[in-house]
């Protein structure tokens, strides 16, 4: 008579190997959410260095005369909005737009219900940069989170 045996894994084997993976799933959620935060402070990057060049595109087609000009502008955009819209050429015969963004960037720290223009701090050329406020144009932008990044700047200092 043969006995057999049966085959599987005993509770022993299953509460050990439970407690592996799950020691192991700790150790890697902090990394995961590290990386997720170093993907998001990336876009902020990005985001600031596409909003910064396009004011400054603006503010050189100001310079060279692609969009009138009144007595009291500084030059700089009056809102994010006009860099989407656009604005008109004088200098050119068939009156087409100059487009400086395709649509405004959100800042990926701001809060879910903001929209992407008011995700933003705006400076006006007339506020000091120690105390940015808004103005009558958009000198810069920063962000309006208040928290820091990885390399212990804040966000806004960006």
């Amino acid at each position: 008579m043969t006995v057999t045996r049966a085959r599987g894994f005993t509770l022993i084997e299953l509460v050990v190997t439970a407690a592996i993976v799950s020691v192991l799933a700790l150790a890697a959620l902090p990394l995961a959410q590290t990386a997720a935060r170093r993907a998001r402070e990336a876009e902020l990057r990005a985001d600031l260095r596409e909003i910064r060049s396009a004011i400054d595109a603006y503010k050189k087609a100001w310079d060279q005369e692609h969009i009138e000009r009144k007595i009291d502008d500084t030059g700089y955009p009056p809102t994010l909005e006009i860099l989407v819209d656009g604005v008109r050429d004088p200098k050119d015969p068939r009156g087409r737009r100059i487009y400086f963004l395709r649509r405004i960037p959100r800042d990926p720290f701001a809060r879910v219900d903001a929209s992407s223009s008011a995700s933003w701090g705006k400076r006006s050329y007339a506020s000091p940069p120690d105390y940015p406020s808004e103005g009558a144009d958009v000198y810069d932008v920063y962000s309006r989170s208040e928290e820091s990044g990885l390399n212990g700047v804040a966000y806004r200092q960006w």
